[in-house]
């Protein structure tokens, strides 16, 4: 089998993503996983795709991210490994999609506008 590549994407994290049979082993920027984020919901969120299509310990990830924080990385990861699933076995997709794995997160910081002190708030009003 081929090397599988996708990216996922969440707020500013982009994450590319490399998928190949293997023995379950993920690779974020070099480092093991559970080095690269401390915190164990994150390790779950990243083992999630494997855990709902059974196919823990089938695969290598190799992921570069970039961008963000930890969350908005590790959630950019997951969406890269469910899209590489899907594109090496169509038939996960029915498996992923009730969960929400398959969808971009759209979210993204409002930008500030000019005449403003951030993207919504106003510099304070004097009446004299």
């Amino acid at each position: 089998m081929s090397v599988t590549h996708t990216i996922g994407r969440r707020k500013t994290s982009i994450a590319r993503v490399f998928v190949k049979e293997g023995k379950g082993e993920i690779t974020v920027n070099k480092k093991n996983f559970k080095e690269y984020f401390n915190i164990p919901t994150l390790h779950y969120k990243l083992e999630q795709a494997f855990d709902i299509t059974e196919t823990k310990g089938m695969y290598d990830v190799m992921v570069n991210v970039e961008g963000g924080g930890i969350t908005g990385q590790a959630e950019a990861i997951r969406l890269g490994i469910a899209r590489a699933l899907c594109e090496i076995n169509p038939e996960h997709r029915a498996l992923l999609k009730p969960e929400g794995l398959m969808t971009r997160d759209p979210r993204m910081v409002e930008r500030k506008k000019f005449g403003q002190k951030k993207a919504r708030k106003k510099f304070q009003f004097s009446k004299r």
